[in-house]
């Protein structure tokens, strides 16, 4: 069997990554973004899942929220994509290692919402695979992880303020992708 060459693009595009809570909208955005960039998608979520070839709340139960905390960061770390919308686990911000390779990709937007937004879009987040240690509160989680949204993010936008089309349009408006 015989491939053709594919020609890269002299300089290829970077990637653009979606950060923010579970219920931020980072699944419902990145392909959306994607399309109106004509790029492809990927969730880290799926990739772990691909990778273990297990439900993500499997490998979190089996792990414990540590390891699996490990595992999200070595794996995210190793990503090298080019014209890519990149979503990731709410929890990708825990790992040093994975937020500077997403960086180094491209710019990261944190897709913010409100506490009270959080709460009513992902209830008990039952079954989502959601990482929050041993003794804390989603609540809790929640506001551990805005510093940490902020401190990544090169581009804020609010997504329980605007349509999922008024937040793509804000998203590329405010990321440099040349």
């Amino acid at each position: 069997m015989s491939f053709t060459k594919v020609e890269r693009d002299s300089e290829p595009k970077p990637c653009i990554t979606l950060i923010g809570m579970a219920g931020a909208g980072k699944s419902t955005l990145a392909p959306l973004l994607a399309k109106a960039l004509g790029w492809v998608h990927m969730d880290t979520d799926r990739h772990l899942e691909a990778f273990y070839g297990r439900p993500l709340q499997d490998i979190y139960d089996t792990y414990g929220h540590e390891e699996f905390l490990r595992i999200e960061e070595r794996l995210v770390s190793e990503i090298s994509l080019f014209r890519t919308v990149i979503s990731t686990g709410g929890s990708v911000v825990y790992g040093a290692e994975a937020v500077t390779r997403l960086k180094e990709l491209g710019p990261v937007v944190f897709l913010e919402i409100d506490a009270e937004t959080f709460q009513k879009r992902v209830g008990d987040a039952e079954g989502r695979g959601l990482a929050v240690a041993p003794g804390k509160t989603m609540l809790d989680v929640f506001e551990e992880r805005q510093p940490l949204y902020r401190e990544a993010a090169d581009v804020i936008v609010r997504t329980d303020r605007c349509t999922p089309d008024e937040c793509v349009q804000e998203i590329l408006e405010q990321v440099d992708i040349s």
